[in-house]
């Protein structure tokens, strides 16, 4: 069957064709179309995204993106034309529309759905709503062009949904079946990388400028501060090693024998000792603002040790946290997926954590953040888990606290 997917449930765009067959344990995928559009710039100036903003430029881009993706699948030969700018008069072979409904900012997602509905009336086609974390969860096995299909994995599979929006850890004893077993009480870890990268003056969207200065002093051959390392402070109680059985030996000595020279910059590991699998990172970026307090306005040098120690914190208490819920549930697989799963030092902490007790995995670079394939794949799986069967198409309401269930 041929999907026509749309993602706005933030700052972008997204509209994808894709061909689909299978069922839930071996669907596989060609993508025939997929385009995008950002709206970084727009929201940079701002430090962040304006709702009402995001919701005009999703107006205007999606028409815009119909054409287009409708061009690059070679459909639009049986297009005869657009009416009012938002919905082509004939079907031009689409089978199935998805469309996030949720979680995201209501005014945005409310853009996608009316537009949805638009098409889904006017083509006769039946629409299916998408819980956009549902469609991070099957982001890892997606390509961003050509075939691809879900392989065979073994549960219970635990995934890490880390992003601007929410830090969740889910457990699954199947496919489309969750369990939310751990969340971030406060801001979300992308968040927090966000503002801090404000209090540094770094650009928005702040997440890769952090990552950019804690790789650079990485590869600093000098260090006049006291190096940490993964799991080296916590909650402010000094070292603490973490499970030996996950760690090897030389790493663990790394870890207990930090080198004391000089300026030091440590922050707290939020909650990373506690019974559950909750987050916080609130305190996390209170503790920066007040070490920026502290020391007055960071030089160049500065930034990069606090952008390290910070990109260190963060990462060290979900590898943490995530082996933890891992261990307790016997999870025989580890998703970790979203718009923070592309960071590099997380990736390379959780690849060395989970070793070879799971298969680990994580999406291609360029479908970590919101994108319109991941919609279209979730949206075919929950279209065959019901046998072929949607809800009515006036009943569909945006729901900006969506959660998995």
């Amino acid at each position: 069957m041929r999907i026509l997917s749309i993602e706005t449930s933030c700052d972008d765009t997204a509209i994808s064709i894709m061909e689909a067959k299978g069922d839930i344990e071996s669907a596989s995928f060609k993508v025939l179309a997929n385009v995008s559009d950002s709206q970084i710039k727009i929201h940079a100036s701002y430090g962040g995204v304006y709702p009402m903003l995001a919701k005009r430029e999703h107006i205007k881009n999606l028409p815009i993106l119909l054409k287009e993706v409708l061009k690059k699948a070679f459909l639009k030969g049986k297009a005869l034309g657009i009416q009012k700018g938002l919905a082509f008069l004939k079907n031009p072979g689409i089978d199935l529309i998805a469309v996030t409904y949720g979680p995201g900012l209501e005014p945005a997602l409310w853009t996608g759905i009316t537009f949805a509905k638009e098409l889904a009336k006017k083509w006769k086609t039946p629409l299916m709503p998408v819980n956009h974390m549902e469609g991070h969860i099957v982001s890892p096995f997606a390509k961003d062009k050509g075939k691809f299909s879900i392989p065979k994995i073994n549960f219970p599979a635990l995934s890490l949904l880390v992003s601007g929006g929410h830090t969740e850890l889910i457990l699954s004893k199947n496919w489309l079946q969750y369990k939310i077993i751990g969340e971030t009480l406060d801001d979300a870890a992308g968040e927090a990388f966000d503002k801090v990268a404000r209090m540094l003056g770094l650009p928005y969207p702040g997440g890769p400028e952090i990552s950019k200065l804690a790789e650079e002093e990485r590869k600093s051959g000098s260090r006049k501060h006291i190096v940490y390392g993964t799991l080296g402070r916590s909650d402010g109680d000094g070292q603490r090693k973490f499970s030996a059985e996950n760690f090897r030996g030389d790493r663990n000595n790394m870890l207990s024998e930090p080198k004391k020279i000089g300026f030091s910059v440590a922050l707290p590991r939020p909650m990373i000792h506690s019974k559950n699998f909750d987050f916080s990172f609130s305190g996390l970026k209170t503790a920066v603002l007040y070490l920026i307090k502290k020391i007055g306005k960071p030089d160049a040098e500065i930034k990069r040790r606090i952008a390290m120690e910070f990109e260190n914190a963060v990462v060290d208490t979900l590898v943490y946290k995530t082996i933890k819920a891992k261990e307790k549930y016997k999870a025989k697989t580890v998703i970790v997926a979203g718009g923070v799963s592309c960071n590099k030092h997380l990736q390379k902490e959780m690849k060395e954590a989970v070793g070879k007790s799971a298969k680990l995995l994580f999406p291609q670079k360029e479908l970590t953040g919101d994108n319109s394939i991941m919609i279209g794949m979730a949206g075919y799986l929950r279209f065959i888990k019901k046998s072929k069967k949607t809800g009515e198409i006036s009943d569909l309401k945006a729901k900006g606290n969506l959660r998995l269930k």
